[in-house]
Formats: C-alpha cells, structure tokens, sequence
C-alpha cells in the first residue's frame, strides 16, 4: 500500500476548510490530481463527482468519487462502487481523508491522507514511482489550500 500524508496548519476554522474541501469545482483550482471535474451530485453531507485527473503527472482514466463530510471533523473519500470506476478498480482501490482539529487559536490542523493498494505487478513499479512525486504534490496542495483560506496571493 502507498500512503501519502501531510500535516498543514491553517489559518481559518474547521468548519471553513471542510466547506471548501466538499466544493469540489473550488478544490479543484489547487489539487490538480482531479482536474477537470466534469460533474458533481450535492445532497447533504454527501458529494458525488466524475474527474479525469492526474497522478504524479501521469493522465489517470476517468473515475467516480464520493466525498463525505463528518462536520467539523474530517472528509472521507473514495471511489464510487460498481459498475463505476471498473477500469480504475482492476488497477488499484484508493482512499483519502481530510482529518481537522482546532488549534485554539483560530487557526486549524488539518491531516491529508491518500491511500493506494495497487494491484501486482503494478504495485512495484507504482508504489516506487509515485511515493516521492505524489508526496510533492499533496505537498504543494495543502499549501495552496493554506494560502487561499488564509487570503495569502
């Protein structure tokens, strides 16, 4: 398993960035692994969207994820079930989470989490190939989250 987790603290409540985490066309201007998204299904505490994005640079095929906030506390994330996702699902299962906490000083630690279980032989080609470069990106997004929520340019 390739799993992927930065810590950033932020300065905004953690109800501020969860909202704009469950904005997926929002999210989307600084996490280029799911650009473009082409829809998104709203109802509740539960987002569905279709993406083709990017891993490590490298084009992925379009899938269907879920996205669902627990408020105030985290954003869960995966791959819709079947039929969805069939070609993605013969390569890999992937995961990912948002953990937030408040620091008590306005500010928020917020825990970016990306798990992949790549199928053999992919999985010891992928796991070397991507664990430093998907490492720099995750890297790069929580920045980006941190400069927008903390209005920095």
């Amino acid at each position: 398993m390739l799993t992927v987790q930065v810590t950033e603290t932020i300065g905004c409540a953690p109800e501020e960035l969860l909202t704009f985490v469950m904005d997926i066309e929002r999210y989307a201007e600084i996490d280029r692994k799911i650009r473009p998204v082409h829809w998104v299904r709203r109802a509740g505490d539960y987002t569905e969207f279709g993406c083709r994005g990017h891993l490590a640079g490298i084009p992925t095929p379009k899938v269907v994820q879920w996205m669902r906030v627990t408020p105030g506390q985290r954003v869960d994330i995966g791959l819709a079930g079947p039929p969805r996702n069939r070609l993605t699902r013969m390569l890999a299962e992937f995961t990912a989470s948002f953990e937030v906490t408040a620091t008590g000083d306005g500010r928020t630690r917020a825990v970016r989490t990306l798990n992949f279980t790549f199928r053999p032989p992919l999985r010891r080609i992928a796991e070397p190939l991507l664990r430093e470069r998907l490492t720099a990106e995750v890297r790069e997004e929580m920045t980006l989250a941190k400069q927008r929520l903390e209005g920095c340019s």
